[in-house]
């Protein structure tokens, strides 16, 4: 089962925790910290103010860890997520420069992806992403779901059985997004209001987003279930969206090494 935390510290102020038979992913949101932990330390971990202001640190930590977050700067903002697991990997900070950027999608539906432990990162289920989506705009778009593990007869992987969690996050902390979560069988069909710092979560089914008019919006993504992939697939009526995009929104990236990042401490 795929859990997840968040939490602000100002300066000085300290949160220890233990991973257990977990394997846990720490993100930092804004802000820097120190992490002190029994399977190693890291010094300065963050370094932008807030999500839109820069590139992201995230550190890895697998099972049986004992760890303690010392704030560094003023306004500290981390989300974590865990899940169980059964085998030890490396812990590994991963640092702005380690982070892929995709534009994905086209039109209106174009969006930022930061692949912060992506498929083939050595951890056991974690997959954790950043996604940054302009005013307007729609994301996990056309709606896709990955709830069912499914391979082909050759063996590859066709569709992953994954739950995932959503955290989001506003330019504008006044903004707002809405999110679809549907089956197509009808079982499950909600439609989710997501204001700032909300936690929207999908067992399955498929789950678009509209980002409002006039507020941009940032979403944190930690997935985990029966495989360490993003293996998906769309939703067959809106599958052919895809074939009509010409272009990518101008707008993107919202955030890149090429910002100016200013140490924030």
């Amino acid at each position: 089962m795929l859990n997840f935390g968040a939490r602000c510290l100002t300066r000085g102020e300290t949160w220890t925790h233990q991973t257990r038979q977990n394997e846990l992913a720490l993100v930092v949101l804004g802000g820097v910290c120190q992490v002190e932990s029994s399977h190693g330390s890291w010094d300065r971990v963050g370094r932008r103010p807030d999500v839109f202001s820069g590139m992201p640190y995230a550190l890895y930590l697998s099972l049986n860890t004992s760890f303690t977050v010392t704030a560094l700067s003023d306004d500290l903002d981390v989300a974590y997520g865990w899940c169980a697991a059964d085998r030890q990997h490396p812990p590994a900070l991963v640092t702005p420069n380690q982070v892929s950027i995709e534009i994905r999608g086209g039109g209106n539906a174009t969006r930022q992806i930061n692949s912060l432990i992506p498929p083939g990162f050595d951890c056991e289920h974690l997959v954790v992403v950043e996604v940054f989506t302009p005013s307007g705009n729609w994301s996990s778009y056309p709606p896709h779901k990955h709830d069912v593990h499914r391979e082909d007869e050759s063996g590859k992987l066709i569709e992953a059985d994954l739950e995932e969690i959503y955290f989001y996050k506003f330019q504008r902390p006044e903004g707002f997004a809405y999110q679809h979560i549907y089956t197509s069988d009808g079982r499950l069909d909600e439609l989710v209001l997501a204001r700032h710092n909300d936690v929207v979560l999908i067992p399955e089914g498929y789950h678009p987003v509209a980002s409002a008019h006039g507020y941009n919006t940032y979403y944190l993504n930690f997935l985990a279930g029966s495989a360490q992939s993003l293996a998906n697939v769309d939703d067959p009526d809106f599958a052919w969206i895809k074939e009509t995009w010409a272009d990518q929104d101008p707008r993107l990236p919202f955030v890149s090494m090429k910002m100016e990042e200013p140490p924030h401490g």
